[in-house]
C-alpha cells in the first residue's frame, strides 16, 4: 500500500510540473531567466570559490537595466574574467588563392601583406549575487510554504532522529533554504521559515546526505541531484500530510533540463525507494515517540481530581485524553474508596 501512494505521488509531481510548464508563470519565469549570462565553468569555479552560496549573479549595471534591482551600498563585487578582444595590424606572409602556398618575390624572398586579426584578451570584471542586492523581486517558480505543521515539534525531532547529519538552524544569507555540507558532515535550515518549508527543506537536505554525499554519486550533475532531492521531499511531505506542490512542482520544474523531465524519469526508482525507505524510518520513530511519552507519562490525582496542569506542562495535550482521563478518574474513584483524603495516588497511564 505505502509502495503504491510513493508511486501515485511520483506521477502527480510529474503530472503537475507538465501544467506548470504550459502556464504564463513558467513563460514569465523564461524571460527574465534569459537574461541571465551563462557563465564559463572558469568563472563559475572563480564565482564559487568567492561566494559559495552564489545563487544568481550579474554586472552591476545589468541588475539596474534589466532586472530593476540595485547593488547594496557596501557590498563586495564577485571577480571574474570576461573576454576582451582587440585588433591589431600584423605582417603576414602573403599566400596564393590557387596553390595555397606563400608567393615569392624575384629574389626568392617570400612576399609579405599586412593584415587585421583579433587578439584574445581577458580582463577582470565584478558581478554581484541576487543576496547583494534590492529592488524589484525576480519571478519564482517555487512559492514559499508558509502553512502551521500539526505536532511541527515532533515531526522536526523525528527527522533530526533520522537523519545521519545532525540538522540545526543558520543564518543563511543567501537565497538558499538550506543546504547539506558533506564534508563536515551537517545540514543547515535557515533560521525565520515557516513550519511547512523547514519540514520540507529538511526532508531534501536528508535526502541529499542519502544519495549525494559520497564520491559515487557525486557524479551526477547538479540538476539530477536537486530534481532527485526535492522529489523525494514531495513524496515525503504528502504521505505526513504537508503539501508542498506549490513549490515543489516549480522547483523541480526549473532544475530539470528539458520539459521531457529526463532526470525525474531516469531517477524514479532511486527517488520511490529512497523516498519508501525515509518514510518508514520517520514512520517507526514517531511510533517510538509516542510510546516513550506515553510510558513516561503519569497522571496526578487527589481526591480524584486530575492535574491537568501538569499533563500540559508534559506537552501532552494534543494527544486524545478525554477517554484516558475519565479512566483514571474512575480508577482514582475506586482507589479512594480504601485510602485517607491526604494521601497522594499515582496511577501509571496504560
Amino acid at each position: 500500500m505505502k509502495e503504491d501512494k510513493v508511486q501515485e505521488l511520483t506521477k502527480q509531481l510529474e503530472e503537475g510540473i507538465k501544467d506548470l510548464y504550459n502556464s504564463d508563470k513558467y513563460k514569465d519565469y523564461l524571460n527574465v531567466m534569459s537574461k541571465f549570462h551563462n557563465y564559463s565553468s572558469n568563472n563559475i569555479g572563480l564565482i564559487l570559490l568567492q561566494k559559495p552560496d552564489a545563487t544568481k549573479v550579474a554586472g552591476f549595471n545589468s541588475w539596474k537595466n534589466n532586472f530593476k534591482r540595485f547593488v547594496s551600498k557596501g557590498e563586495k563585487g564577485i571577480a571574474i574574467l570576461a573576454p576582451a578582444p582587440y585588433k591589431k595590424i600584423v605582417e603576414v606572409d602573403k599566400i596564393d588563392s590557387i596553390t595555397k602556398k606563400p608567393i615569392l618575390n624575384n629574389d626568392g624572398t617570400k612576399e609579405k601583406e599586412q593584415k587585421e586579426i583579433t587578439q584574445n584578451y581577458f580582463r577582470v570584471v565584478y558581478v554581484f549575487d541576487i543576496s547583494q542586492t534590492n529592488g524589484e523581486p525576480l519571478p519564482e517558480l517555487a512559492t514559499k510554504l508558509t502553512e502551521e505543521v500539526k505536532g511541527f515539534d515532533d515531526l522536526f525531532l523525528v527527522l533530526k532522529n533520522v537523519s545521519e547529519f545532525p540538522i540545526e538552524y543558520e543564518d543563511i544569507k543567501s537565497s538558499a533554504n538550506g543546504y547539506c555540507d558533506p564534508v563536515n558532515k551537517r545540514i543547515a535550515i535557515k533560521e525565520g521559515l515557516g513550519e511547512a518549508q523547514i519540514i520540507k527543506t529538511t526532508i531534501h537536505e536528508i535526502a541529499h546526505s542519502i544519495l549525494h554525499s559520497d564520491i559515487k554519486n557525486k557524479e551526477k550533475d547538479s540538476s539530477t541531484r536537486e530534481v532527485e532531492a526535492e522529489s523525494i521531499a514531495y513524496v515525503v511531505s504528502n504521505v505526513l500530510g504537508i503539501d508542498t506542490s506549490s513549490y515543489s512542482f516549480g522547483y523541480v520544474g526549473g532544475w530539470s533540463k528539458d520539459k521531457e523531465l529526463t532526470q525525474l524519469k531516469s531517477s524514479l526508482d532511486t527517488i520511490q525507494k529512497t523516498a519508501h525507505d525515509l518514510i518508514s524510518n520517520v514512520e517507526k520513530e514517531l511510533l517510538l515517540l509516542q510510546r516513550n511519552r506515553e510510558n513516561n507519562l503519569k497522571i496526578s490525582l487527589y481526591d480524584g481530581e486530575v492535574d491537568l496542569d501538569r499533563i500540559k506542562e508534559e506537552n501532552i495535550e494534543k494527544l486524545p485524553l478525554s477517554k484516558k482521563i475519565k479512566e483514571a478518574k474512575e480508577k482514582a474513584d475506586k482507589v479512594n474508596k480504601d485510602i485517607k483524603p491526604e494521601i497522594n495516588v499515582e496511577i501509571e497511564r496504560n
